[in-house]
């Protein structure tokens, strides 16, 4: 629900601020839990320039969760892969099509345009009731009055200003996050600052392109080809020593540099910006009601397709906690928030980082002792990285922390949307009368599953019962009746459960 730009809001439970992709899917996240949510935007309308073209089937996953995967379906194309060759033209490094179902039961990887997918996030948000939009309406301050925070906005157009209360209040405004600079303003940085220049193009006609993503590792000039949805492709281009930032993203200078590939008659040019490239997680991703997500928490080089992604699995991670939270539960949860993403997060980063430092290498030297190296083993296989989260909301054993495949139950349907959105706990067998009583008496607001299929991911697990996260990573295993009575009373009393199960409920 879209409200007038001068129209304060009563108390909310959460106010977002930044309206792009994560803080659509966070907003989709908290609707779905019934919270009352306030987003400000400064902008008028969604972008309409790509950015991000591509989420892996973690995300897909995630959008499902939301109820909006069969909505996004039509606007995405499974990705064919990734080839990093040298300027002999060797094959260097790959990662293969994603044609097969992957682990969280959709393909791996997914190519889109971005105003698409924010489009069908921003219809998914209008489904909530509980949420309203405030549209160019710049956040200029923040301040915790201790139970509540108070968000003082300007009319982008008017320059109206008003205030806003918020029990809880997530920037996520980007790169140049306000409210990360109001948390604090430091970060871990992983050394990698390079500018390129990003140009997307619409095709006028087809045109012989390659299929899969293409990194051109030329020491002279580094180059990255991709195939967007329809006839969209864009290219990255490593700004070299010697061009002028002033100059090189003019008309004329990109159609020279995208001369190999493209005429003037063959396109459009639909957007070209310079970029830094970086490589930064914050230090502080909370102070007391103010937290952080997607690009104000941790920036991303490029090359390994998750800057997007991130942000989403941050949403993912936050918004049942702040459910819970705003329901009850103890606000401690919170500080699981950064714990569990900061570890998982950075070795995203550090894979990108390594992934940069192949394709970047601007010394003749170099490059050559590189491709030697990967030629010698044959090319290298590129392969999904799924991260235990860091320390935080899970219980012990091997497969804790993890996220958990999502396979087919015997009826067709996919486990998650057996499960709904809230805890689980699943077996093979249904447990017996006893023991269901006492699960139900010590988490009432727990989803039993058990269905046969699940065989093969508990005996992988090594596990006779597996409890599931709202975000589908495992909390904990066992094997005995009372180890699965001592993980849910852990489970209970780090959720404060039974004094949420009416409100959840609701």
């Amino acid at each position: 629900m879209s409200a007038p730009a001068t129209s304060p809001t009563s108390m909310v439970d959460v106010a977002l601020v930044g309206y792009g992709p994560t803080g659509v899917a966070l907003a989709n996240m908290l609707g779905l839990y019934g919270v009352s949510v306030a987003i400000f935007e400064r902008e008028a309308e969604p972008a309409h320039l790509p950015r991000a073209v591509h989420f892996d089937g973690e995300v897909m996953r995630i959008f499902q969760s939301m109820g909006l995967a069969e909505a996004l379906t039509p606007h995405v194309h499974i990705s064919k892969g990734i080839k990093y060759f040298n300027t002999a033209g060797q094959l260097l490094l790959q990662r293969k099509p994603a044609h097969e179902i992957g682990l969280h039961g959709w393909a791996n990887n997914f190519l889109f345009h971005q105003p698409d997918l924010e489009h069908v996030l921003r219809q998914g948000v209008a489904r909530f009731p509980a949420i309203r939009t405030y549209l160019c309406q710049d956040v200029v301050d923040v301040s915790d009055a201790g139970d509540h925070v108070e968000l003082r906005t300007r009319d982008t157009i008017s320059g109206v200003e008003a205030t806003h209360q918020a029990r809880w209040v997530v920037g996520c405004d980007g790169g140049r996050s306000m409210v990360r600079q109001a948390i604090g303003p430091h970060f871990e940085d992983f050394g990698l600052h390079q500018l390129w220049l990003v140009v997307d193009v619409l095709l006028s006609r087809e045109i012989d392109l390659p299929d899969a993503t293409v990194q051109i590792c030329d020491p002279s000039r580094p180059i990255t080809c991709v195939r967007g949805t329809g006839r969209r492709r864009r290219w990255e281009i490593m700004v070299m020593p010697g061009d002028d930032p002033q100059t090189i993203d003019q008309p004329d200078t990109v159609w020279k540099l995208l001369s190999p590939w493209l005429t003037p008659q063959d396109g459009q040019l639909v957007r070209r910006a310079l970029y830094t490239f970086h490589s930064l997680i914050a230090e502080k991703w909370r102070k007391n009601r103010l937290l952080i997500a997607g690009d104000s928490a941790h920036q991303t080089p490029p090359f390994l397709g998750q800057g997007l992604c991130a942000g989403i699995r941050d949403a993912a991670n936050l918004g049942w906690k702040l459910a819970r939270v705003v329901n009850g539960a103890p606000e401690s949860l919170l500080d699981t928030y950064q714990s569990e993403r900061h570890a998982h997060i950075r070795a995203f980063i550090q894979e990108a980082v390594r992934l940069g430092s192949i394709i970047q290498t601007t010394d003749p030297q170099v490059a050559a002792a590189r491709d030697q190296a990967m030629l010698r083993t044959g090319p290298e296989e590129m392969v999904n990285l799924s991260p235990p989260l860091g320390p935080g909301l899970h219980h012990g054993g091997a497969v804790a922390g993890t996220i958990l495949a999502q396979p087919r139950l015997s009826s067709g349907q996919l486990l998650d949307d057996a499960i709904g959105k809230g805890f689980a706990l699943i077996g093979d067998v249904p447990l017996d009368p006893h023991l269901a009583a006492r699960v139900a008496d010590i988490c009432a607001d727990l989803v039993v599953i058990a269905d046969g299929a699940l065989t093969p991911w508990l005996k992988d697990a090594g596990a006779r019962w597996i409890v599931l996260r709202p975000d589908r990573y495992v909390f904990g295993t066992s094997n005995r009746p009372d180890e699965l009575e001592e993980l849910l009373g852990s489970l209970s009393v780090a959720l404060e459960t039974r004094r949420q199960q009416h409100a959840l409920q609701a």
